[in-house]
């Protein structure tokens, strides 16, 4: 019954959690520390930490540990709950599996279609324009305290855009000034 239990739980959060892992964990926690209360908060609070310090996504890394734990706290052998933290990662991430499936079926099956090609090319610069959005909520007095910044970042566009320079000899080269200028 938990791991029915478990991979619905993962399953509702793989598909309503927006926003990224870190939107995930009040989701996890609710759902795990006290809804059914598989883990303490105490656990949860370690095993979120854990999974800040290992690579990869803190959603699918705390899914993880969620399903081992849950599963050695109500008595289950290790090889078991080693099945407990492989069903709650592929929970959490079957429903955007499925979704890009989906998306990838009809972009390539309508990519001809005249209006689906407007659609995308008017997609593109809201996207560029949401990015530019966040960099912008994000300066403040605290960390942009200078001048030379916007003229890094204009150089930087100037490279990609007008000279075609890899992004990868552009950040080398806005690392080596950054080390002289600050």
């Amino acid at each position: 019954m938990i791991f029915y239990q478990l991979f619905w739980v993962f399953i509702k959060i793989g598909t309503f959690g927006f926003g990224g892992g870190y939107a995930m964990l009040s989701l996890i926690q609710e759902e795990v520390v006290e809804k059914h209360h598989w883990i303490s908060k105490g656990e949860f609070t370690n095993l979120v930490a854990v999974s800040q310090m290992t690579p990869g996504p803190i959603g699918i890394n705390t899914a993880t540990y969620v399903g081992y734990a849950a599963l050695i706290n109500n008595g289950y052998p290790v090889y078991i709950a080693l099945l407990g933290s492989a069903l709650t990662t592929i929970a959490l991430c079957l429903p955007a599996f499925i979704m890009i499936g989906f998306i990838s079926y009809f972009y390539f099956k309508f990519r001809t279609n005249k209006f689906f090609s407007y659609a995308i090319a008017g997609i593109k610069p809201l996207g560029i324009s949401l990015i530019a959005l966040a960099a912008l909520s994000l300066t403040n007095k605290e960390n942009f305290p200078d001048y030379y910044s916007p003229f890094l970042f204009l150089a930087a566009l100037v490279c990609s855009i007008r000279f075609k320079i890899h992004p990868i000899l552009i950040l080398f080269g806005a690392a080596v000034v950054g080390l002289v200028l600050y």
